[in-house]
């Protein structure tokens, strides 16, 4: 464990929330929160001075001290380090994600129909880096107003994914909320009939098996963390629309991305795509084997 959160900033209102949702977190970890702008125009800055406007450095140095008012307003005990790096981006930020236990960036509300969307450093961050990174929408990291939402993670039963359930626990203990652990699968072609219409045996007993392996893939983490209350749900619809009807009131959604090493070009899944897009909650990809 590293005990830092890394929050990118650059003065929007994503990245504001996203920054809010870090200090939360942060807080809940008793870790510090390193905020992060990285910017390749940056000038050298040998000696500490006043700044003025017409300065170049003058606006990065102010967004980083709002958002560290934002912090200290809502955490004021929370320890929290400023990062000003003359780097770019994908970069920086990639290299701020190997040295954290997470990574905080927000991502653009375009309104009701499209949902949300990550844009193109966000989506290559997501694929590139091996530790979790948690995308937050604006207003998304308000500080809690006393009620906690539950945690609900995807759960895929085709591969092992010890570091998604691992990380899913541990956020509903840190916030001593339900964990809703969701699996979706399409109905077997037997379940259908020849007309088209389903066979309730054959869709009960897709249900039940698909039900015996998710608690099987739980037992292990039940018996880790037993004060986490864990509803365990099978919904026989495609994975993505499963999770996303489950995330009303949700405090996180976490899913994972598998890593696979072989890819010249590292991909995040049509799963991960869908509910990064049009979750309306907070979601945390997690890398795992």
């Amino acid at each position: 464990m590293k005990d830092v959160v890394t929050a990118g900033v650059d003065g929007t209102p994503e990245a504001h929330s996203a920054v809010l949702w870090a200090a939360q977190e942060a807080s809940l970890r008793q870790a510090r929160l390193r905020l992060l702008h990285a910017w390749v125009l940056l000038a050298d800055e040998p000696e500490p001075a006043a700044r003025e406007e017409d300065e170049q450095n003058y606006w990065p140095h102010r967004m980083m001290e709002e958002a560290r008012g934002v912090v200290r307003n809502h955490y004021p005990d929370l320890p929290v380090d400023k990062d000003l790096v003359a780097k770019d981006p994908f970069e920086a930020l990639k290299e701020a994600a190997g040295e954290s236990d997470l990574l905080v960036l927000g991502s653009r509300n375009v309104g009701p129909m499209t949902r949300y969307v990550l844009g193109e450093l966000g989506l290559k961050l997501v694929a590139h880096t091996d530790t979790p990174t948690v995308l937050v929408r604006a207003q998304q990291g308000a500080p809690p107003t006393g009620h906690n939402g539950d945690v609900v993670v995807g759960v895929s039963l085709h591969e092992p994914c010890e570091a998604l359930l691992a990380f899913a626990f541990d956020s509903a203990a840190r916030r001593g909320v339900t964990l809703r652990a969701v699996h979706g699968r399409h109905l077997p072609a037997h379940a259908y009939n020849r007309g088209g219409g389903v066979e309730p045996y054959a869709a009960d007993e897709a249900k039940k098996l698909a039900s015996d392996a998710l608690e099987g893939a739980l037992a292990p983490w039940r018996e880790k963390y037993p004060d986490v209350p864990v509803d365990a749900r099978v919904e026989m619809e495609s994975p993505a629309p499963a999770l996303l009807h489950d995330t009303t009131g949700a405090a996180l959604l976490a899913v994972g991305r598998r890593r696979r090493h072989l890819l010249r070009v590292p991909r995040i899944g049509h799963v991960v795509q869908a509910v990064v897009h049009h979750a309306p909650c907070p979601v945390a990809v997690v890398p795992h084997e």
